[in-house]
């Protein structure tokens, strides 16, 4: 056996037998070896070691002509370290055993008399697998990381890619900007993010969502009041405008303040001053406005439901943010990142998604945009029961009638529309295929030089 202080890979074999124990330790050369004769020594190496691979004979004291305790064991190390591979040896039973190991989180099931070659050849292919697992999740991240636009929005559509540059180009200099866009597209993720970007950011960031509030409440929330000013003030207390002095003011449903407020809101973007209420003291106040809205202001300010000279002053930059339907591929790339955010915590067991599942996923509208595949994912991460989240874990059915594109928002120039489903169908293949041109080319059914021609003819990256 090697030396343990060196970094060889680590095995832990659980083995009661010592005859065993010790040819078996002498096997694995190639890796450092724990030896484990119970269920309590194994956990405690377990926790102690967290072995990449694990080899279990079934039958452990106290009941060592039986399955009982090695099951015990088996479901304890599914549960402490569910990364781990475990090979269950057993002479017991034989497939009652496989079936029963394999169905309680077993990686293997080996059946005695033990072949030490056949063993090892076993142990090897485990602990490729976890090494293969271990870069994959390496890359997942390092992919996730590179598709972080701003504010931490995670994004690797050229649409968004858009929307962020025209934010990190306004962050700095002192202008309303709103962002438009429906539900659950990130509009306060992006709103931070340019706080983030402009030279306010070590000032308070204050979000205030306009309409969960009610109408005789928002005024005080805004403004803030003085000590007395109504019933119940039984203190001075500034409002958002004053506490995000030398910040930014992120005002959300900006388009459901009622009209009288609107005309204070406007006095103060005229004027950056503010008076509480029950004050007589105007209080000059340094602070950015960002709002955000998904209503049609054009149709409010017809309707005179909202104020046009208020509107200017709040729009001196629009950015229209697009849904996650305009953006192809992002739904599993958000998907998997919820997926990698929840799993440890709600389900450890839950290592991916099923191809259908990720199938369901891209081919979805999601009218409810992030909100609604992030809430999405995580009950399908908590009602997984396996490893891999599947179609039935989201509740999804297959979509039927899909817009095939012949209605009246059709392209009439046929080659533009080819190189934009081209596009569509090149940036989800490799959203799915987490970058790798030879998935992708097989997803999409061509070769992997069409795939790299493709790729230079549109400039889009690899």
């Amino acid at each position: 056996m090697s030396d343990s202080g060196t970094n060889l890979r680590k095995l832990l074999v659980v083995e009661d037998d010592p005859g065993l124990q010790t040819q078996l330790k002498w096997a694995y050369e190639d890796y450092q070896v724990f030896v484990a004769g119970d269920h309590d020594t194994a956990i405690d190496l377990l926790r102690a070691e967290e072995p990449d691979v694990v080899t279990l004979d079934l039958g452990l004291p106290p009941d060592p002509d039986g399955t009982r305790e090695g099951f015990r064991t088996l479901k304890a190390i599914v549960e402490a370290k569910p990364d781990t591979k475990v090979i269950v040896v057993s002479g017991h039973g034989e497939r009652a055993s496989a079936l029963t190991a394999i169905g309680s989180g077993a990686w293997d099931f080996y059946q005695k008399p033990i072949d030490i070659e056949e063993l090892r050849m076993i142990v090897a292919r485990a602990f490729h697998v976890r090494e293969l697992e271990v870069e994959n999740a390496r890359l997942a991240g390092q992919g996730a990381s590179d598709n972080r636009v701003l504010g931490g929005m995670i994004s690797g559509a050229p649409e968004m890619q858009k929307v962020a540059r025209t934010i990190e180009r306004v962050a700095n200099l002192d202008v309303s900007v709103m962002l438009l866009g429906a539900s659950g597209t990130g509009k306060e993720l992006l709103a931070r993010g340019l706080h983030e970007a402009s030279g306010r950011r070590n000032g308070a960031f204050v979000a205030i969502n306009c309409a969960a509030i009610p109408e005789n409440l928002l005024e005080s929330e805004l403004f803030g009041h003085e000590k007395g000013a109504f019933t119940g003030a039984v203190k001075t207390t500034e409002g958002k405008i004053e506490l995000a002095h030398g910040g930014t003011l992120f005002l959300d449903e900006v388009g459901d303040i009622p009209l009288p407020l609107q005309v204070k809101l406007l006095r103060f973007l005229q004027e950056r001053t503010i008076e509480r209420i029950g004050g007589r003291k105007a209080i000059a106040v340094d602070t950015r406005i960002v709002c955000a809205t998904h209503r049609d202001l054009d149709a409010m300010i017809a309707e005179q439901s909202f104020r046009d000279d208020l509107y200017y002053r709040l729009a001196e930059m629009v950015v229209k943010i697009p849904s996650l339907a305009e953006r192809p591929g992002d739904a599993v790339l958000l998907a998997r990142h919820f997926l990698h955010q929840y799993a440890p915590a709600m389900n450890p067991a839950v290592r991916g998604f099923a191809p259908d599942a990720l199938h369901a996923v891209d081919e979805a509208r999601w009218p409810g945009n992030v909100r609604e595949l992030e809430n999405r994912i995580k009950r399908a991460v908590i009602m997984a029961d396996g490893k891999l989240v599947t179609r039935q874990d989201l509740d999804m059915a297959s979509r039927e009638g899909a817009d095939d594109g012949t209605g009246d928002e059709a392209w009439l120039n046929l080659r533009s529309a080819r190189e934009a489903a081209d596009r569509v169908a090149i940036r989800r293949a490799m959203t799915q295929s987490e970058g790798n041109i030879s998935l992708a080319a097989k997803l999409l059914g061509i070769s992997r030089p069409t795939l790299y021609d493709l790729l230079k003819q549109y400039r889009m990256q690899a």
